[in-house]
């Protein structure tokens, strides 16, 4: 959902797996189609788990660009820092916490895939408020109950390699851990529920039907439904609250936003499934694999102190 409500903000699709190094590619006309694993540019490698299946990126380069051209991918001492003291992290889910863009897996299974592809190429012309975005797309296939029900049943959630480790380094150390998202909660509850994240902890758009199952729109009143929602829902868990330090996770400009005063003090892109080098160069850390998150805080655990990350 991402690239409706960026401008000029170019993407790749990266996948990496915690046993592969990161990949630090710049953008290019690579392309991957995530689902049916057909890539082009580079070489792709199916890697197979007991948790859903991983497409990984086999690549050092693309189009004879170098890699590791961004300066912020090994953090500041201050950035190590206060990631070590955040007491909250917030997580973007769509091409962060999960492989997928919900919304535009959604319509390909309802069949309106191309339509919604269509259309968000429209988009990203121009700056396009998100509730329009959303609207829009959600229009132009209408899911009923009944077809999102199924969709849940036959494509379960895609974890990004690694997410689970780290919301469970992050829990060990004492950090409250949510989901903040324009994505919707019918499709994001399994995912937390895999993680272990209360519902309590999300914030999502909430699809909306009819008492016959058939589609009446999504609630505007979510905060995540229109434009710059996700630092208003970053400011308001931080005013209810009251963390000293809180840290947000994502991929796009919507998360990027959230790092504002009374919001999140740190912004770290993850790059590992979309890399956006507009958002990526002013992220406070760039990391293509959350292993990189998980081995700064691998020392904590034995010199923590609850009252250190007092709320």
């Amino acid at each position: 959902m991402e690239g409706l409500v960026s401008s000029g903000i170019n993407s790749v699709c990266v996948f990496c797996c915690k046993k592969h190094q990161s990949l630090f590619v710049p953008s290019s006309t690579l392309h991957l189609k995530k689902r049916n694993n057909i890539a082009s540019g580079i070489g792709v490698e199916i890697v197979k788990h007991s948790s859903p299946m991983v497409v990984v990126a086999a690549a050092s380069s693309v189009g004879g660009a170098k890699v590791g051209h961004f300066e912020n991918t090994i953090p500041s001492k201050e950035t190590l820092d206060l990631w070590r003291k955040c007491s909250a992290v917030c997580f973007d889910v769509d091409s962060t916490v999960c492989l997928d863009e919900g919304i535009d897996e959604l319509a390909e299974f309802c069949g309106a895939g191309k339509a919604v592809a269509e259309w968000t190429a429209r988009a990203m012309g121009g700056s396009v408020p998100f509730e329009e975005a959303l609207a829009a797309r959600l229009k132009l296939f209408n899911p009923s109950l009944s077809q999102v029900q199924n969709f849940l049943e036959q494509r379960p959630p895609r974890l990004s390699p690694g997410i689970q480790e780290l919301v469970q380094k992050l829990k060990a150390n004492h950090m409250d851990v949510y989901l903040i998202s324009g994505g919707f909660r019918q499709m994001i509850n399994p995912v937390a529920s895999i993680l272990g994240i209360p519902k309590e902890n999300i914030f999502a758009n909430q699809l909306l039907f009819g008492s016959s199952g058939e589609f009446l729109g999504f609630d505007a009143n979510e905060p995540t439904s229109r434009s710059g929602g996700k630092a208003t829902a970053v400011q308001q868990l931080r005013k209810a609250h009251g963390y000293k330090a809180l840290a947000m996770i994502g991929d796009g400009a919507t998360d990027l936003e959230a790092r504002r005063p009374g919001g999140a003090d740190l912004f770290i892109c993850y790059a590992g499934v979309q890399l956006r080098e507009a958002v990526a160069t002013k992220a406070d850390w760039l990391v293509f694999n959350f292993e990189d998150l998980i081995n700064s805080l691998e020392n904590l655990g034995v010199h923590y102190k609850k009252e250190e990350h007092t709320k």
